[in-house]
């Protein structure tokens, strides 16, 4: 692992570098369940690589923070492993353009971070009504919240989209029931990492939890397709 030597510090001078808390302090609020187990976690998998002090602390500059952003949003919004995240940044780091793999569409900037809405924003951006926000909450669609973030902007979009065919929230309830047995499919699965306690097997745990739900979207959306032939 690099260290912060005397000819790298005239370079780093004119940026801040951040301790992990810092850099906890500013993507806490975007990533919850971010950890410095969780850091460790994904410096061990090489996604990141902040440079060291001679003390042997880490520091991340703005373009670590960045990349962390993107490393988390590809986990949480596309439910991809980190293997397959790795693959997708050495390709960019080769100067290549790859494909978001699981044909996701295009990938999240690193230069920028999630925005937040307000509920009138929300709605807004949407193209929505109130009252399908509303019946998109009664479902439990939608998490009621202070600020929504682009997955609930998403949601609410599509429910736009799918009330001009007659599709209300009331119609989706099941998603919800749906999405919990999904959850305890998951949670049996993790049993036997979710019993070692230490902060490393937490990461694991969550590393796991994220690769079976990506591949349960897989069989959901194969059986969903293959019904749809049938039409």
């Amino acid at each position: 692992m690099a260290r912060i030597s005397s000819a790298q510090k005239s370079a780093t001078s004119r940026e801040s570098l951040l301790s992990i808390g810092q850099v906890l302090a500013r993507l806490g609020p975007e990533f919850p369940d971010l950890s410095p187990s969780k850091l460790r976690f994904l410096e061990e998998r090489q996604l990141i690589c902040p440079a060291r002090t001679e003390s042997g602390y880490r520091k991340f500059s703005a373009s670590d923070l960045d990349r962390l952003r993107f490393v988390l949003t590809m986990q949480r919004d596309h439910y991809l492993p980190l293997k397959v995240i790795r693959g997708y940044l050495d390709e960019l780091d080769a100067g290549r353009q790859p494909a978001l793999p699981g044909g996701g569409g295009p990938a999240p900037s690193m230069l920028s971070s999630e925005r937040r809405y307000t509920r009138d924003e929300l709605i807004r951006e949407a193209g929505a009504t109130v009252m399908l926000l509303s019946d998109a909450v009664s479902a439990s669609l939608i998490i009621p919240v202070e600020l929504f973030g682009d997955e609930a902007l998403s949601v609410l979009r599509a429910l736009v989209e799918l009330q001009k065919s007659g599709i209300e929230p009331r119609h989706l309830r099941g998603f919800r029931s749906a999405a919990e047995r999904e959850l305890g499919l998951i949670e049996s699965a993790l049993i036997p990492v979710a019993r070692r306690k230490d902060a490393s097997s937490r990461a694991k745990a969550a590393e796991l939890a994220r690769e079976i739900a990506g591949q349960l979207e897989v069989v959901r959306g194969s059986l969903i397709r293959s019904a749809l032939s049938k039409l």
